[in-house]
């Protein structure tokens, strides 16, 4: 039986505008599209990863309001375990300005996290008491980041894998890379960690490198089209990304590679395998609009694996 995976981290209503560009200060454009859905880097890695074939339990603070009730509807259809999500009575459930490139999909973003700034450990620690030796444990830099560093702390000290997405980049004190059993930034947030930028595989081996120093178990580095890049003390490998015939939209890209990967590494796959696997459901992801929705489910995923 695969391990369960816990993901701590927000939610929000993604609210995503396609245009060729973004308007200057003072300027109204036209755009090409909208949509509205649910999203969050943490709502996003739950659902792909439960879409992906894992028992996910999902850890958040959303408002008592349309937004919070229409998430708790959206988690229960994909299994998702959200009993231990608190309601705030007073913030809202929040939410997330997204600007998508028409052309090339790429993606600007302005999260306002609501409720979920109002989480503290102590919301956390129930989840974090069920852990198991070897169960997943998922989070990244969107909920309080005390409670982030304390919740990985305790997670690895139960003997969880634990796995940090360092997302929205920030400053990180030294003592918590020991507690991160594998840190999976893009080039933009292994830049900030490393303090020198990262754009291709040499660079992302130097980062790499660096994390592992700073304590981490393994760095997996997340190089848009060019795949990943993958970096143990005993291993150096770089994943290409898969073929897809166009890119629609990026936004939440790394959030299906995170949950692909906690949903892989949970049937006991091997973190090449796993990083493969992550990898897959990433480039799956960039095929359709939207976050959450955009996810692959479990046939999809094993068709491009099979494909390769």
């Amino acid at each position: 039986m695969s391990r369960a995976v816990t993901i701590l981290g927000i939610y929000v209503v993604d609210v995503a505008f396609f245009a060729p560009r973004l308007p200057r200060i003072g300027e109204t454009i036209l755009g090409d599209d909208f949509k509205a859905g649910p999203g969050g880097k943490g709502g996003n890695q739950a659902v792909a990863a439960a879409r992906a074939g894992a028992r996910v339990a999902f850890v958040s603070r959303v408002g008592d309001d349309d937004f919070g009730r229409q998430a708790r509807a959206a988690w229960a259809a994909d299994g998702i375990d959200a009993a231990l999500v608190t309601t705030s009575p007073t913030a809202p459930t929040g939410s997330a300005f997204i600007f998508v490139d028409s052309a090339s999909g790429d993606n600007a973003i302005i999260v306002a996290p609501g409720a979920a700034r109002e989480l503290t450990i102590d919301d956390v620690r129930p989840a974090l008491e069920r852990l198991k030796p070897g169960d997943i444990f998922m989070t990244q830099l969107e909920a309080p980041k005390d409670v982030v560093i304390a919740a990985l702390a305790e997670a690895k000290a139960r003997g969880a894998v634990t796995i940090l997405n360092p997302a929205p980049a920030a400053d990180l004190p030294a003592s918590v890379f020991p507690t991160v059993d594998i840190l999976t930034p893009n080039e933009s947030e292994a830049a900030a960690l490393a303090g020198f930028p990262v754009d291709g595989p040499d660079a992302a081996e130097r980062a790499a490198a660096r994390f592992l120093e700073l304590g981490v178990g393994a760095a997996v580095l997340t190089l848009g089209a060019a795949g990943c890049y993958l970096r143990t003390a005993e291993e150096r490998l770089m994943v290409p990304a898969f073929k897809i015939p166009r890119v629609v939209d990026t936004t939440g890209a790394g959030d299906a590679f995170n949950g692909g990967l906690a949903a892989a590494l949970a049937e006991g796959r091997p973190l090449a395998e796993a990083v493969r696997f992550g990898c897959a459901v990433g480039s799956l992801s960039v095929t359709r609009r939207g976050t959450a929705p955009a996810m692959p489910r479990r046939a999809e995923i094993e068709a491009m694996l099979a494909a390769g």
